[in-house]
């Protein structure tokens, strides 16, 4: 057929013409924004625009005040609240350490506890009663006839503490005869607890007391071991252990030791 144009070859020239317009107006309008631009101003380069983009960043940053540089403003008033603060805060832990300090020295000097073995001692003491010692008291006095002592027989490190009434001082002479106790051929019953001593033990003779030794005997004198056996015999100064001056466990003894 004369004059016939198959459907294929139509859509291609027309897809043609399309693509030719396309390029066509793109051509224009890169054209039309190059006429925009100023007379001076140049093409500006994705590189010059990174390069502002980073120069703005530094200037940013540079407009950040360092904290190195900062420096912390208080008011005088809150400042002297801190220092009253602070110094309350210190006044009271010097009065706790203080206080703590004086409650531990007076348990290791006036609160140490030992029970009492046995009934020597009755019946200022009975068997069992814990008494306080003190163990200052004789840093600055010596003990005195009628004190009630702590000590450990002969230094015995490993023997039960014993409670006993001192009767003979340093450089004295103790006898028992006719159940009296005789101090330099004289009989004494000043501070002393005990009479018609069935015992002498020891003390039948003549026992001369050295420095810093002293003679004790216990209240309940027919069921003590006291300076009469060879076992406990005369009491050295560094020995004793410190004077019995109170009664902690309840009962009829409780309260203070009278000499």
């Amino acid at each position: 057929m004369i004059g016939y144009t198959a459907p294929e070859e139509i859509w291609m020239k027309e897809e043609s013409i399309r693509k030719r317009s396309k390029k066509k107006n793109k051509n224009i309008s890169t054209q039309t924004s190059r006429n925009l631009r100023l007379p001076d101003e140049k093409p500006v380069s994705s590189k010059h625009q990174g390069k502002k983009r980073r120069k703005t960043r530094r200037k940013k940053r540079e407009s950040i005040p360092k904290l190195s540089k900062l420096r912390l403003h208080f008011s005088n008033r809150r400042l002297n609240f801190d220092k009253q603060r602070i110094a309350k805060f210190l006044f009271l832990s010097a009065e706790i350490g203080l206080v703590g300090m004086l409650a531990y020295a007076l348990v290791l000097f006036y609160g140490q506890r030992v029970s009492n073995a046995g009934d020597s001692m009755s019946p200022l003491l009975k068997n069992g009663d814990v008494v306080l010692v003190d163990r200052l008291i004789y840093n600055a006095v010596k003990p005195r006839r009628g004190d009630v002592i702590v000590f450990k027989p002969g230094g015995n490190e490993n023997a039960h503490y014993l409670i006993k009434r001192v009767a003979g001082l340093p450089g004295e002479t103790v006898q028992i005869a006719d159940g009296k106790i005789y101090i330099n051929e004289k009989e004494c019953t000043e501070g002393i607890y005990v009479s018609d001593v069935q015992s002498a033990g020891i003390a039948a003779e003549p026992v001369e007391l050295g420095e810093g030794e002293y003679f004790v005997i216990g209240d309940n004198h027919a069921g003590s071991d006291d300076s009469r056996t060879p076992d406990v015999g005369n009491v050295r100064r560094r020995d004793i252990y410190g004077k019995a001056w109170f009664v902690v466990s309840f009962g009829d003894n409780f309260g203070r030791i009278k000499d």
